[in-house]
């Protein structure tokens, strides 16, 4: 019967990997094309991937917990399906890694192109055996219990066996708790490691209480943004500056156009005319829409001004913080800028984006005052030369028109890269943006002459 392998595709931006998180099909079904398969984290987001094959799924080459490298196989398809279905059981599960499409050529999604060389694979082997079903491994005596043994030439010997004897959920385990299973003794059958025997490798060697701590494992997005602020932190030289604006009058300018026809199904926030102000800032100072690359052979550094202004918008999604950016915004009107917005904070706040909505933007905002918090230092999104923060909206004690009244106040923080933006021009930029958002006039003015 014709069967044909599907490999993992590029994901978006050149990602290498994906961890498989769970199939979505189970060995036996039948599949149709664009139907999700299987759930995968990359660096940059939890994607759903859809099958480009048609037929029933006969092997699955990676277990929950395994990562998987780009241009490895993913699955196998009969893509006879009518016989397929006809012959093959749903206890029936093909030997992996039998099976490979007859002319050579790797599927890919639409849009995605399959990597050019692929590196070993770095799903986790099955435990070779021999001929009589019996583990090649050295047999050992069973311990009376789990035990954690030390590094010397037993340790060496089992090193060089072909593998351990455990099951992928307890490797999974293993790997979440830093146990290297290596260093176990398996109480179950040929020496297997059993989730028992993980969880007794942890416990403290000496008699003390045990402290209340709760591991979570870093990886996907927690572990992509983790390496994004430590390289922020300590790449670009960061600067914040801090102003008070008085929003009173658009405020209550929100409230008429939330009322306009136009804006229906769409939550008009502040964030949406801080959003506006910064596109008009941005026209007016090209340079703080811009990044710094690095020397690169014979090259110096440069400074890249971006002519698009890509707006990312930072989300607290399920999976952890995520910045998904819209594309071309400095062309948008606030109604196709309000929609976008809203779809953008939508989709990401549900753990829905996509990996090509995180990559190529030019400038952030953060909105921490949904939080209550008054105002903070925001850190750059590397490799972009600023990072708008927009603070708690409160009503304050101001001086207005002379006289000590109480107005509705806004705090903004910029933070930019010095080795790209001066504090006049940052100053300048962060001075636009409240004056627009104090007077709904002078954005209207301004915006009229982009």
């Amino acid at each position: 019967m014709p069967r044909e392998q599907f490999r993992l595709p590029d994901l978006g931006e050149g990602l290498p990997d994906a961890e498989i998180v769970r199939w979505l099909v189970a060995v036996g079904e039948p599949v149709t094309i664009n139907q999700p398969i299987v759930e995968v984290e990359t660096a940059k987001a939890l994607v759903e991937v859809p099958s480009p094959l048609t037929g029933v799924l006969v092997v699955r080459h990676a277990e929950p917990g395994d990562t998987v490298e780009v241009g490895r196989p993913l699955i196998t398809v009969d893509t006879d399906a009518t016989a397929a279905a006809a012959s093959l059981g749903p206890a029936t599960r093909p030997e992996r890694g039998t099976d490979s499409p007859a002319d050579g050529r790797t599927p890919v999604l639409v849009g995605y192109g399959p990597r050019t060389s692929a590196g070993p694979s770095r799903t986790r082997p099955r435990q070779r055996t021999d001929e009589n079903g019996q583990n090649r491994q050295k047999e050992r005596n069973k311990p009376d219990g789990p035990a954690i043994r030390p590094e010397h030439a037993e340790h060496a010997e089992r090193r060089s066996q072909p593998g351990v004897l455990a099951k992928p959920p307890v490797r999974k385990l293993a790997r979440d708790l830093g146990i290297d299973l290596w260093r176990i003794a398996g109480t179950g059958p040929h020496g297997t490691i059993s989730r028992a025997d993980v969880e007794a490798a942890r416990l403290p060697a000496r008699e003390e209480p045990a402290s209340r701590v709760r591991r979570i494992p870093v990886t996907g997005v927690r572990r992509a943004t983790a390496a994004a602020m430590v390289a922020s932190a300590y790449t670009a030289p960061q600067v914040t500056e801090f102003v008070s604006v008085d929003v009173t009058e658009m405020m209550a300018a929100r409230d008429r156009i939330a009322a306009l026809p136009e804006f229906t199904g769409v939550k008009v926030t502040a964030l949406l005319f801080v959003a506006q102000a910064l596109l008009t800032a941005v026209q007016r100072h090209p340079m703080i829409n811009s990044s710094w690359a690095e020397a690169a052979g014979d090259a110096p550094a440069q400074i890249l001004i971006h002519e698009d202004v890509n707006l990312g918008i930072a989300v607290a999604s399920p999976r952890g913080l995520v910045v998904p950016n819209i594309p071309r915004a400095q062309g948008m009107g606030l109604v196709a800028l309000g929609h976008a917005l809203h779809e953008l904070t939508t989709t990401a706040r549900a753990g829905k984006i996509t990996p090509g909505s995180l990559r190529g933007g030019t400038i952030t905002i953060t909105n921490i005052g949904v939080f209550g918090i008054d105002i903070g230092t925001p850190i750059l999104n590397p490799p972009e030369a600023a990072i708008l923060a927009l603070g708690a909206i409160r009503p304050t004690p101001w001086i207005h028109n002379g006289e000590l009244a109480v107005r509705t106040v806004a705090q903004l923080a910029l933070t930019f890269d010095h080795r790209i933006v001066d504090g006049e021009l940052a100053a300048r930029v962060l001075a636009d943006v409240g004056a627009m958002l104090a007077d709904p006039a002078v954005a209207l003015a301004w915006s009229a002459r982009q």
